[in-house]
């Protein structure tokens, strides 16, 4: 038995000595190495190793902040092997024998996941990102036939506007974004952005998506589930990005068009790079006689074509005096004259907008970006009943209400992103502040009903708000496998100076509702936890549990509207929407042809704003908060890449929206247990796409 154990021992200190386990031999030689993506991104998960190329001598690189660095070799010549999850490996030779020496090594993507998002608040792979993602690249938006950009979008399942009519037909107030059912009315649970910049309706939180310069639109990126935790206010069902393109030399593109109904567009762009500054140029000018949108069989001598007549343009500039320092400016202006289907109803929006600021590349290896936006609107809408008792049906229409709303706003973001090691373990931290403030009335004049000849009331009612949230994210690189995410963002709110003045138009005396409101204010915080496992270069799996939330709208405070004979009041009681949700999903590479995602979610919405009747006829509501709703299900998303010029996708989301928890109304209506209207339960898209370049 002694004779065994000494053998053992032997042969074990033999395989130490043998060259496939020897260590490198002493020395003062060094490899440093950046690992980059095609971007140029640094690849912090990387794994690098230097082997001695005259033999199987290896040692691995410790990671310093975002480089690797071999120390002790000696003057020999090395194998370095650079190796990351969802990248190709890469092998090239450096030579120390006289010196030591810095390399830089670009990987190419591993499978087809590749594409940079900034939704996240943080330039990252779609790979590493924890979420349920989707981007409209460059290419798709020059292969679809859209002419705006909701239609581009609803290639995406998730995507869906109120009613789900396109923003060519639909009155502005009725195109609030939803993305999985989470909220779908005519406010937006879904927060837009134009360059990181907030491009929601200030006054109602919906969206003017005929202003989406397509034209300047290098992607679109869209992130399902609740992002308040990075993003605050409207963030609650997730955040829709769009990202403009970069100057380039002397570059001009002019696309004109023409469709059927007399329907022209036409689209300029034009770019140049002059030394250190970059200029961009945008404008776009679109016709149409529209579409009839009651049906044949209902449609009577007051119903025409409901259309839309816009222009756009705005410009961007950038400027980097150094390789550190980039100052840039966007400004802009929209207008838009619609009919929205009846003789004389219609509105029109005028809109000027700008943003600028700065972005700096700290010494230490942080970043920081500081920006201010503003925006100026004035927006004026009809509003017509149509008697139910005209004979013939749809023959008469009255006036009921003309509103003009003139609304200001101003906004400051400031953002901090550092990646640094602590421990052992990878950090990428960001910090931040946002803050906007908004001013907006809705000056109105009502008429008497029936004949909507007679003007009855002169109000103005509305009011500022003013909303600001602080946030902190940590990513942290547990192991190359396993990233950990969590943020938590801090907001609070404030409505003040609300009024509602009115006075009788026939007596010039106030009414008994002309008052002065009450200040409000309120506060929300949003966690947000997730964890990401990259069990192979092609398998990811990820789950998070996340909290959002939105304040209510000044146009949800303080503005009435009508449809038809049905009035909906304003209630300056509103309290903020709250969402808890769950998700997980999982991505698979299956070639570098063929990816396939599933996920799974649930979302718990508290006190959701709805549309209460408060009057046993029926013909009068008022927003209130309410009950709960619940959104869940899964969507799912194939792509294949069949070679260079075809590609062909499909999705298709499951979605029960349901109402949770409701009180019964004064009709006796228990909504309990139903769908959430205008959203339906399946969905689903498919596109073969060719390219010849």
């Amino acid at each position: 038995m002694r004779s065994a154990a000494l053998l053992a021992f032997a042969v074990w200190l033999a395989v130490l000595a043998s060259p496939a386990f020897a260590q490198a031999p002493a020395g003062d030689r060094r490899i440093d190495v950046s690992v980059l993506d095609e971007q140029g991104l640094p690849i912090i998960s990387a794994q690098v190793t230097a082997t001695l190329t005259a033999g199987n001598i290896r040692r691995s690189a410790l990671r310093v902040n975002e480089r690797f660095a071999i120390e002790g070799l000696a003057a020999e010549v090395y194998t370095v092997r650079v190796a990351a999850t969802g990248f190709q490996t890469q092998d090239l030779t450096v030579d120390v024998t006289a010196t030591s020496q810095s390399v830089e090594v670009q990987l190419r993507p591993g499978y087809t996941e590749q594409l940079i998002v900034t939704a996240t608040r943080s330039e990252q792979r779609i790979a590493d990102v924890p979420a349920s993602v989707n981007v409209v690249t460059s290419e798709n938006i020059q292969q679809s036939p859209a002419v705006v950009a909701d239609d581009l979008l609803r290639q995406v399942p998730t995507f869906s506007l109120f009613r789900r009519t396109s923003s060519i037909a639909s009155h502005p107030t009725a195109q609030g974004v939803s993305l999985r059912g989470v909220g779908p009315s005519g406010v937006s649970r879904t927060l837009v952005l134009l360059d990181q910049v907030p491009f929601n309706d200030p006054f109602g939180g919906w969206v003017y998506w005929t202003r989406v310069p397509l034209m300047d639109t290098e992607r679109i990126e869209i992130v399902d589930g609740a992002t308040s935790s990075l993003y605050g206010n409207y963030a609650m069902g997730g955040v829709i990005n769009i990202v403009t393109n970069r100057a380039e030399p002397r570059t001009i593109v002019f696309k004109p068009q023409y469709g059927n109904r007399n329907t022209p567009k036409m689209d300029l762009f034009a770019s140049d790079v002059w030394g250190k500054l970059g200029v961009t140029f945008n404008a776009t000018t679109f016709d149409t006689d529209g579409y009839t949108i009651v049906a044949e069989e209902e449609r009577g001598s007051i119903d025409i074509p409901a259309n839309v007549k816009y222009q756009t343009a705005s410009g961007k500039l950038d400027y980097n005096p150094t390789d550190r320092v980039n100052l840039f400016f966007r400004g802009g202006i929209f207008t838009e004259d619609r009919s929205n289907g009846k003789i004389g109803e219609g509105n029109d929006t005028n809109w000027k907008f700008g943003s600028g600021g700065v972005g700096l590349r700290l010494s230490d290896g942080s970043n920081l970006d500081a920006r201010i936006f503003f925006d100026r609107q004035k927006f004026h809408s009809t509003f017509f009943a149509v008697p139910a008792t005209a004979v013939p049906r749809r023959s008469q229409l009255n006036l009921t209400l003309d509103q003009n709303v003139p609304t200001n706003a101003v906004g400051t973001m400031l953002q901090w992103n550092r990646v640094f090691q602590a421990r052992s373990l990878t950090h990428v931290v960001s910090a931040g502040y946002d803050f906007r403030w908004i001013d907006g009335d809705s000056n109105e004049q009502t008429f008497a009903l029936p004949t909507g000849l007679t003007p009855l009331l002169n109000r103005i009612s509305g009011g500022t708000q003013k909303i600001g949230g602080l946030f902190v994210q940590d990513m942290i690189e547990l192991t190359p496998k396993l990233q950990v995410t969590g943020s938590v963002r801090f907001d609070s709110w404030r409505n003040y100076d609300a009024h509602n003045f009115e006075t009788t138009i026939a007596t010039g005396q106030p009414t008994a509702n002309n008052r002065t409101l009450a200040d409000k204010s309120d506060n929300a915080i949003s966690p947000r936890g997730a964890v990401l496992y990259r069990a192979t270069d092609r398998v990811n799996v990820w789950g998070s549990l996340s909290k959002g939330f939105r304040a209510p709208t000044l146009n949800e405070l303080y503005r009435q509207f009508r449809v038809g004979a049905i009035l909906t009041l304003a209630n300056e009681e509103l309290g903020p929407e709250r969402l808890t949700g769950v998700e997980a999903g999982v991505s698979v590479a299956a070639s570098d042809r063929v990816t396939v995602r599933g996920t799974f979610f649930n979302n718990r919405v508290q006190d959701p704003i709805a549309n209460v009747t408060i009057n046993a006829a029926g013909t009068t509501r008022q927003r209130r908060n309410l009950g709960s709703t619940n959104i869940g299900g899964v969507q799912t998303d194939v792509s294949y890449r069949m070679n260079g010029r075809w590609g062909m996708s499909g999705a298709y989301v499951f979605d029960l929206a349901k109402v949770h928890e409701a009180p019964v109304d004064i009709t006796g209506s228990d909504l309990t247990g139903e769908y959430l209207a205008e959203w339906p339960k399946h969905r689903a898209s498919f596109q073969v796409t060719y390219t010849d370049p």
